[in-house]
């Protein structure tokens, strides 16, 4: 568990990752460069899920060195498919990090959103529904390996 006191705020008790892949871990459906071993560090605190659409079949294997499940999504809508993973591990107990349209329920809807305006870009609804937006996944994850930094953001 990772607890977060934010001053004038409440206390975030985080059991869980939820990850969108392509577009925030990955480029053109491979694992960024530091992801693997930011999230295995964290894997010692949060579960770590990562859900994906899998665009380019590469998802699984991308993530086979990563400690935590890969979770590819039926067709349809991703978005709902994201809240309702989220909604089952308990929205007050997971931060979900995402880029895209169909990430913005579980952005909103989890005890912390963190929106990647990462190399494949960030929709505008995703940056609007997040608690925090990060230039790149490297400096979202970092934020949950020293949390000190998030509380300087989130604080009133």
């Amino acid at each position: 568990m990772l607890t977060i006191d934010i001053p004038e705020r409440e206390t975030l008790k985080l059991k869980y990752l939820v990850l969108d892949f392509n577009g925030t871990l990955a480029k053109d459906g491979n694992l960024l460069s530091g992801v693997e071993e930011r999230l295995n560090a964290l894997s010692e605190k949060l579960e770590i899920h990562i859900l994906t659409a899998d665009t380019f079949g590469t998802g699984e294997k991308a993530c086979r060195n990563i400690k935590g499940h890969v979770q590819v999504l039926k067709q349809g809508k991703g978005v709902n498919q994201k809240l309702k993973f989220i909604e089952r591990l308990g929205l007050q107990n997971t931060v979900a990090v995402g880029n895209g349209t169909n990430d913005t329920l579980m952005l909103k809807n989890a005890a912390l959103g963190i929106a990647v305006l990462g190399p494949e870009g960030a929709s505008v609804q995703a940056l609007l529904t997040a608690d925090v937006v990060v230039k790149d996944i490297c400096e979202g994850l970092d934020l949950l390996l020293h949390p000190v930094r998030l509380i300087a953001t989130l604080r009133l």
